[in-house]
């Protein structure tokens, strides 16, 4: 919910554009990176004004520039842009000649004509995630004997995949501009809990047995993952 205004604001005192929200469930002014965007976030409790917010921004005024500062640089969906996919650069070309297509070719994405640019992309990449998840579900679920229910793409912010307790296995698109390793580890991760719903050491166990790479894997989603949200 936004408190009035939902446009950023721009003040020489603040590192960067701030957002503003209210919120019934906070208990105590707090603020946080929006990664995917690049604002500062401040979070209000109900009764409270934005003079608390803009206090608390004073007071962490050096760490917020510091986080600011050690953002990955926006990556947009333009002609020209590099654009990770399985953890190799590949530009975005356009193809007058072919219109509607969109292909891949060693290090670069090629997309027929120039319109909606953007959209297209995003479609093409969400088209190579589903299939590339898709068949590591397949394989990972085959080796444990089980099957998901359904596999759906989200574009979250905070986790990379999930496992309803329906069987459903959701996945952030953008691990498809990861290396295929550390895609492999998310799904090995929620194919277990189908078998595991829970994180017991079962639950590892099976983990491990799918994607001995799992500790790497981790540590590059902690690192990297952030940029990820930065491309498009």
């Amino acid at each position: 919910m936004n408190d009035g205004d939902d446009s950023p604001l721009h003040a020489a005192d603040f590192p960067g554009p701030v957002q503003w929200r209210r919120s019934a469930r906070a208990r105590r002014v707090s603020l946080r990176i929006d990664a995917r965007s690049g604002a500062v976030v401040v979070t209000l409790p109900l009764r409270a004004g934005r003079p608390a917010g803009v206090a608390l921004l004073a007071t962490h005024a050096a760490w917020v520039r510091e986080r600011l500062a050690a953002l990955a640089p926006h990556i947009p969906f333009q002609p020209g842009a590099e654009l990770p996919l399985g953890g190799l650069p590949h530009v975005l070309r356009l193809v007058t000649q072919r219109e509607g297509e969109a292909w891949l070719e060693p290090g670069a994405i090629l997309l027929g004509g120039d319109a909606d640019v953007p959209a297209r992309v995003m479609a093409f990449l969400q088209g190579e995630a589903q299939a590339r998840i898709g068949l590591l579900v397949e394989r990972h679920a085959a080796r444990l004997g089980l099957a998901a229910r359904r596999i759906r793409l989200k574009d979250t912010k905070s986790r990379w995949g999930s496992c309803a307790p329906d069987g459903t296995l959701a996945f952030s698109w953008r691990l498809v501009m990861a290396p295929e390793w550390v895609m492999d580890y998310v799904v090995a991760h929620e194919v277990a809990h189908l078998g595991e719903m829970n994180h017991s050491p079962d639950f590892w166990a099976l983990v491990e047995r799918l994607a001995p790479q799992r500790h790497a894997a981790v540590a590059w989603l902690k690192e990297n993952g952030p940029g990820l949200l930065r491309v498009g």
